[in-house]
């Protein structure tokens, strides 16, 4: 199902979403979007992990069932010691299955884990900046790395070519709030007055995360439990031309509220050349109205720069 030059990749959900709305939104990723790849699983929060698991399960054989390749999440921080045999357990088959399927770190902790002669991707919270840690991961059986979001062009170039010469995908967060960091601490449950161990889960409040302001009123950042992310999202569909000369070859769009099923479509178009940057800018648009874009880490002068006129 690769879409022209690029795979596409559905990130894991970062926010905390109710289960039916989970199981919705994957039965139409199954169904309806063209995309290779899903990343499913809880990345964020092991206290948000039981609540999903009988729908992620059941998520996991439809996406299957449609041909897509599914990945399992790993937690961006593993902390506590039932973290760590749950992301051990993420590495042995199920059961009745002959191998175990991949698996997406974001903590480099897990390799460890990994079996001898096992595979694995790179998620971008794991901090690739250069040649060196890229060559590292491949050695110890990375098949494709997604890039910090923070990342300029001219970087993103260099470690095109050196995925080449190692055999590894390269894969670009090329849509929504970018994640930037994570924390031991819950300022979600902070803000509301809560502690993290009573936080009653009031992130799924915010189903895109917490707006953060500035002292002047600002738009800035957004919280979503222990992680900070980016206010503005990531948008890099009418950029494609421009990744496809730098050696990327996979595209990760994050999940968001909206019409991301059009999101995922107006990608596939753009990457497929059937439609010009510029109608595939509109399209994304249109499927996220509330969203403000930018491609300011790669192109601008800072993250948070707006998205040029196409």
């Amino acid at each position: 199902m690769t879409q022209g030059r690029f795979e596409l990749t559905v990130g894991p959900l970062l926010f905390n979403w109710p289960a039916e709305r989970l199981a919705d939104f994957y039965a139409r990723i199954a169904d309806e979007a063209p995309v290779d790849r899903v990343v499913i699983g809880e990345s964020v929060c092991s206290k948000r992990e039981p609540f999903h698991t009988d729908c992620t399960e059941a998520a996991i054989e439809r996406l299957e069932r449609a041909g897509k390749k599914v990945v399992l999440a790993s937690l961006t921080l593993v902390t506590l010691e039932r973290e760590r045999r749950a992301a051990r357990a993420m590495f042995a088959p199920a059961e009745g299955e002959d191998g175990a399927r991949e698996v997406d770190i974001d903590d480099l902790t897990l390799l460890g884990f990994v079996p001898a002669g096992g595979g694995f991707s790179v998620g971008p919270m794991v901090n690739v900046y250069g040649e060196a840690t890229l060559g590292f991961l491949a050695r110890h059986g990375a098949r494709r790395v997604c890039l910090p979001p923070e990342l300029p062009f001219a970087s993103v170039a260099v470690l095109g070519r050196a995925a080449a010469e190692l055999g590894v995908g390269l894969e670009l967060f090329a849509y929504g709030r970018m994640p930037l960091a994570i924390s031991g601490r819950c300022y979600h449950a902070r803000v509301h007055g809560l502690s993290k161990d009573s936080c009653q889960f009031v992130c799924e409040q915010d189903p895109d995360g917490l707006p953060v302001r500035t002292s002047d009123g600002t738009d800035f950042l957004a919280i979503n439990g222990v992680q900070t992310l980016s206010y503005k999202y990531a948008n890099l569909v009418g950029d494609l031309d421009r990744l496809a000369g730098a050696g990327v070859t996979s595209l990760r769009l994050s999940p968001h509220s909206g019409d991301f099923v059009a999101v995922t479509q107006a990608f596939a178009r753009a990457a497929a050349g059937e439609i010009a940057p510029r109608e595939a800018l509109r399209q994304v648009q249109a499927a996220a109205p509330e969203a403000a874009f930018t491609n300011g880490f790669l192109f601008g002068d800072c993250g948070a720069a707006a998205l040029p006129a196409a």
